[in-house]
């Protein structure tokens, strides 16, 4: 699929032009692959409300495009959703009345997605802070200054005010927030310490994975070194530079050291038993956005973490 849009808008005209090799699919299939966050009655209920043509012109959900035909989408706002506080347990390494650093465990989703709207760390922190969380990021995601994966552990900036939001976002574009995180790779890489600087995009072949790729890419810069090697895995730690989704998954699988338990980037035959990759954010430094203070949070290893370690040791 080419010239496709690099970022989703609400409530605004989006659109992508179809390739030879998507060329011949339904149009419900080929939109679930450009919004392969949402759920498929989400797409569904796009077609019923006549929010998707095709060369400009209403179709079925069941219309397959030819090669060069332009698809155009509509997104709305879910303005109307209520968002549910939930008392969560949340494990909290810093909180002032600004911003608050929480440590997400393995599993947790982030903010509510179509399809997702409770459980998530969102609905846990509107029962914590009782509802005083940005608002910059929309009703979704509210205070989310950035994201983990699901299945990725560990700390999370959380904004409690727009002012607080806008520093720290800004010191991400800065990349002067520090970012660091542990994982356990398969193999072994082939110098101890090195720069992984290779640009991220949506995977053309399947659009709910990432890739290194020139088109349609953001830079992406991580940086490693090797703590201690065992027999068929490496205990590494990774600064991000950047944050591109899925960053240090994609670049190790990259690098042909794909994360251990990695069920999207690794081998077929990896460590399910992990059930998600073996990677976790244990360092989060920033300066504080209203005191200038020089903030640095930590979080151990959790269970699972140091559990495999013993396991490959």
């Amino acid at each position: 699929m080419t010239q496709i849009i690099s970022e989703i808008e609400y409530n605004e005209l989006n659109s992508a032009v179809i390739d030879e090799e998507f060329a011949g699919e339904r149009l419900d299939k080929i939109l679930s692959q450009i919004l392969p966050d949402y759920s498929r009655s989400f797409i569904q209920r796009l077609f019923e409300d006549e929010l998707v043509s095709c060369n400009r012109k209403k179709l079925s959900k069941s219309f397959k495009p030819k090669s060069g035909d332009r698809i155009d989408f509509i997104v709305p706002e879910p303005a109307e959703l209520s968002l549910e506080p939930e008392n969560i347990p949340l494990d909290i390494r810093y909180e002032d009345n600004d911003l608050l650093v929480v440590n997400k465990p393995r599993g947790m989703v982030v903010h509510p997605a179509p399809g997702n709207y409770s459980g998530t760390l969102v609905n846990a922190l509107l029962c914590h802070c009782k509802g005083n969380l940005s608002g910059i990021n929309g009703i979704i995601r509210p205070g989310i200054v950035h994201r983990i994966d699901k299945d990725t552990s560990g700390l999370l900036l959380v904004a409690k005010n727009d002012i607080a939001h806008v520093s720290l976002s800004e010191q991400i574009k800065a990349h002067s927030l520090q970012r660091e995180y542990r994982a356990v790779i398969h193999g072994h890489l082939k110098v101890q310490e090195g720069i992984v600087d290779a640009p991220i995009g949506r995977s053309s072949e399947d659009r709910k994975k990432m890739c290194v790729t020139d088109k349609n890419s953001k830079n992406a810069i991580t940086h490693y070194n090797v703590i201690e090697e065992y027999k068929d895995f490496s205990f590494i730690r990774l600064r991000l530079e950047t944050g591109r989704t899925h960053q240090i998954r994609v670049h190790m699988a990259y690098l042909g050291h794909p994360v251990a338990g990695d069920p999207v980037y690794g081998p077929k035959n990896g460590v399910t038993y992990l059930n998600g990759q073996c990677l976790h954010a244990g360092i989060m430094g920033f300066v504080h956005p209203v005191s200038g203070e020089n903030i640095l949070v930590e979080a151990e290893l959790p269970d699972y973490f140091t559990g495999f370690l013993k396991k490959i040791k």
